[in-house]
């Protein structure tokens, strides 16, 4: 194809203009909106991967507004504009015609149309029928983009890992590389979200609450603790690719490694099976009760992702029970009995914490009655009722630990358990100051991980410390 003599300037869509990958990105939007399509997927890739394509975009709408577009990119297609410039992809024509309405300026978009998968050797191909040998400059990014640089007079090389430019440089048409700008291991780990791990010390507490601090249950304890985190950062992992879309409408949460397409969400399949096989090797070493523990931590997790985090009233309450069973799990590690007191009392802290968790949320978005929390079933106008809820449940968490002060239980496990009543009133206090500060718009969205960065609260924590220390 040529324009007063110009070549044409050919680029690929995923990973190249657009910094993630539309059909697998298309595959979890599906899931988010019916998990059951799980079972029609090995049906529809019987067919084909052009069939699969189809029928998963026939489903699906992406926002192509909110896409990661490579700034770089987009630029230097800008300065092509007296070429005729062509849009090529392996996704299907319909999230590659999307794609090219929103951005404007091409002549034409190639893509898997249903039957053909266009991809390596079938993209070349139509790339020389369309515009003759040597008669494109092709940006492109993948292993898969080698057979289309070898027809093309140009390659422009984007993104593309190490061995990929080198074998593109060998072919010898290298004009120009847009280099990588994030390092994958280290997006790979920002994606586990690593600072989230602290709220698995929670296998710690039961240990602690009955006094068993020797060498072998602590290290029951950090197994635990390690294989908590693994499964947490799966479940992590797959949660921000379900909501890739909520994400980027979100002001904090689109910078997330995937929603900003900092990392491939094909990363992401990998991981997930990984961080799950890694997971239950560390939770093996416990035993199969805690084995069990550990499967239903992730599969409750699973379930949140998918349904319950959209019903309102039980998304909470599963958000306490998921933090409850960490304790529960550190029980079952050791082993040691997690007793009545203790779990009454995580509920209703945790409980409480994840309604507040709601009132952040809702302070971020626009004060009317109407007005929805993204991806949750909460208008505006339930609001002040979340509120009372969530200052009942911490109310009703001190509540409970004060009775276990007065109760023979103490008694029995501390010299001084009068002195574990400052403890009550150190509790009240940090939970009146969080709802306070949720009010005045001044907390990060996860009350706990907020706690674990905020000078009063480690200040409250170890003043707590000490107070059992001294009873």
């Amino acid at each position: 194809m040529t324009v007063g003599d110009e070549v044409a300037v050919c680029v690929d869509m995923d990973g190249t203009l657009v910094l993630s990958d539309l059909g697998v990105e298309s595959v979890f939007a599906l899931l988010r909106r019916n998990p059951w399509y799980l079972l029609l997927l090995p049906w529809w890739l019987r067919r084909g991967l052009a069939a699969f394509k189809r029928e998963v975009a026939r489903r699906v709408e992406l926002d192509v507004a909110r896409l990661p577009y490579d700034a770089r990119v987009l630029a230097w297609l800008r300065e092509q504009d007296a070429r005729p410039r062509l849009l090529c992809t392996a996704s299907d024509a319909r999230l590659a015609e999307a794609v090219a309405r929103h951005l404007g300026g091409f002549d034409a978009v190639l893509a898997s149309d249903g039957s053909v998968n266009l991809a390596g050797a079938r993209k070349a191909a139509a790339l020389v029928a369309r515009c003759g040998e040597r008669g494109f400059d092709y940006a492109g990014n993948a292993r898969a983009d080698l057979e289309v640089w070898a027809h093309a007079r140009h390659a422009i090389v984007v993104n593309a890992p190490a061995p990929v430019l080198r074998a593109a440089q060998a072919q010898g048409r290298v004009a120009r590389v847009f280099a990588r700008e994030h390092a994958p291991w280290r997006e790979c780990w920002r994606a586990l979200r690593p600072h989230q791990w602290a709220k698995n010390l929670l296998v710690f507490v039961a240990p602690l609450a009955a006094h068993r601090l020797d060498a072998g249950t602590l290290a029951h304890a950090l197994v635990a603790f390690a294989a908590f985190c693994l499964c947490a950062s799966a479940a992590y992992v797959l949660n921000d690719l379900l909501d890739l879309e909520a994400d980027r409408q979100h002001p904090r949460k689109r910078e997330r490694v995937f929603a900003a397409g900092r990392l491939s969400p094909l990363a992401g399949l990998w991981l997930v099976p990984l961080l799950l096989l890694a997971a239950l090797a560390w939770a093996s070493l416990l035993g199969h009760g805690f084995v069990l523990v550990l499967l239903g931590y992730g599969i409750t997790t699973l379930m949140y992702s998918l349904w319950f985090k959209c019903l309102p009233a039980l998304d909470v309450v599963v958000l306490a029970l998921l933090y409850t069973l960490r304790i529960v799990a550190g029980g079952v590690a050791v082993p040691v009995e997690v007793s009545g007191w203790l779990l009454a009392f995580a509920l209703c802290l945790f409980l409480g914490l994840a309604l507040l968790k709601r009132e952040i949320e809702f302070a971020r978005v626009p004060a009317r009655a109407d007005s929805r929390l993204g991806g949750r079933g909460y208008r505006h106008r339930q609001r002040a009722l979340l509120r009372g809820c969530g200052i009942a449940a911490g109310s009703a968490a001190v509540v409970v630990l004060a009775l276990y002060v007065d109760s023979t239980k103490s008694a029995a496990l501390y010299a001084h358990p009068d002195r574990l009543w400052g403890l009550v009133a150190l509790l009240a206090l940090w939970l009146a100051r969080l709802w306070q500060l949720a009010t005045r718009g001044r907390m990060h969205d996860d009350p706990l991980v907020f706690a674990l960065t905020d000078r009063t609260s480690l200040a409250a924590l170890a003043l707590g410390a000490a107070l059992v220390l001294l009873a």
